[in-house]
């Protein structure tokens, strides 16, 4: 088949048509929150703040920073409430306003499912998939946050879980029998892995604040930033040690050190807020140091060859399988939970048992937790084969198989430096003599 991939005119009417949409959507349902209106002076003497130093502002732009550059394009702070006890209403508008720290994670969800896709598709997709999958991502996250009450800081669930098997699935529907055409331009080159290396790093330092981000003020925020460290180191030390074990020669793979140093990070998310223990978050980092390398090595073409999943970059082993490690770990960390550990205030304050969930305990937490995490499976996983099937319309622009991974198909690329001499006579390379 031949695929046309001029965009001229479908890239700029999609672009320009979510645009409007998003302004439309920004104009009638978000509004500033009280802390950054004019009427926090008034709210100032109302609650008893003595300096605008303690606005909002200064607790959580350090943390709402790092977690994720990109456009605040998620909607789900748009996404409904329950207008009633028991019910869920499924229509916009609550006057909630929308948090732009759940808008970047909802961005890094997108992040995460594009790591399947990339490079065998055209800009349009993606954007149509991206309009989908934040959508999606407001539903699961509303179910388990609002509706299941699950403890979920750093995302394990909503954003690692959902968006690994939700770009798993989008690309197992768009499997490519004949990617093998295109094949060698997938793989790295030395100043790629150093420029990727960049973004390792500034991962790593801040994932702690992306983890703690949106925790409460105090211990659960303070907690969540140690755990996500302790795990995160742990996990380095592992991958360094098994990628070094598992080449002949004992090198490391660029590959593994870019990807499985953070997988750590993903799996601490869920139970990043708990009463972890620091030695609990070093186990978490060293199970997913292991569990991340082996899957580079052996998983990812496993998947390939026998499942038809073209995982490009690898988000099954840093998101995926870290994701639900976290959600597994969240909920055993729950059901373990007791006054003891926390204290009976303590207690009943972070998990709400002191709110409607006055008949619930930390068995009946842990339930539920692991409840969120078939939830967002499903709802990855169904919501990914419908996508994935208006994605394979012929009509989006998608390149063919051997022009995957070809950035000049989309790009306008410089052209190749030509040589300083304007005639043959004029090189200095001499042609040799008889």
């Amino acid at each position: 088949m031949i695929w046309n991939t001029n965009l001229r005119w479908r890239l700029p009417v999609t672009c320009l048509l979510l645009q409007v949409a998003l302004v439309v959507l920004f104009g009638v349902f978000v509004r500033y929150d009280l802390d950054a209106d004019p009427h926090w002076i008034g709210r100032q003497g109302d609650e008893n703040t003595t300096s605008d130093m303690e606005n909002e502002f200064y607790y959580r732009y350090p943390t709402c920073t790092p977690p994720a550059p990109g456009l605040p394009c998620g909607v789900q702070g748009l996404l409904p409430q329950p207008l009633a006890k028991g019910a869920v209403a499924v229509a916009w508008a609550t006057g909630r306003p929308l948090g732009l720290i759940n808008a970047d994670f909802c961005v890094g969800s997108v992040c995460v499912a594009f790591g399947a896709v990339l490079g065998k598709v055209s800009p349009v997709q993606l954007l149509i998939m991206t309009l989908f999958q934040v959508t999606l991502f407001s539903v699961n996250e509303f179910i388990l946050l609002s509706l299941l009450e699950v403890k979920d800081a750093g995302g394990s669930m909503t954003i690692h879980t959902f968006g690994a098997y939700f770009g798993l699935t989008v690309t197992w529907i768009l499997y490519r029998p004949s990617l093998h055409q295109s094949k060698e331009r997938q793989s790295s080159v030395y100043h790629s892995d150093l420029f990727a290396m960049i973004g390792t790093l500034f991962l790593w330092m801040y994932w702690p604040s992306f983890n703690s981000a949106v925790s409460k003020h105090g211990d659960a925020q303070h907690r969540a930033a140690i755990n996500t460290y302790c795990s995160l180191a742990a996990c380095v030390l592992t991958s360094v040690a098994l990628s070094s074990a598992l080449h002949k020669k004992g090198k490391l793979d660029m590959v593994h050190i870019q990807n499985a140093t953070l997988a750590g990070g993903v799996a601490v998310g869920t139970a990043a807020e708990m009463m972890l223990m620091p030695y609990g978050s070093l186990i978490v980092g060293f199970i997913c140091g292991i569990v991340s390398t082996l899957g580079f090595v052996y998983l990812t073409p496993f998947l390939e060859s026998r499942l038809r999943i073209q995982d490009t970059c690898g988000i099954h082993n840093l998101h995926g399988l870290p994701g639900i490690i976290g959600a597994i770990v969240g909920a055993v960390t729950a059901s373990c939970a007791s006054a003891k550990v926390y204290g009976i205030k303590g207690l009943a304050n972070f998990f709400g048992f002191d709110g409607f969930k006055t008949s619930w305990d930390s068995s009946m937490q842990g339930k539920f937790q692991a409840a969120g995490l078939f939830v967002s499976l499903a709802i990855a996983l169904v919501g990914g084969i419908i996508v994935g099937v208006i994605l394979k319309l012929p009509f989006w622009g998608q390149p063919a198989d051997e022009n995957c991974f070809e950035d000049s198909v989309y790009w306008e690329m410089p052209e190749e430096p030509k040589s300083t001499a304007l005639h043959p006579e004029d090189s200095t390379l001499k042609p040799a003599e008889p």
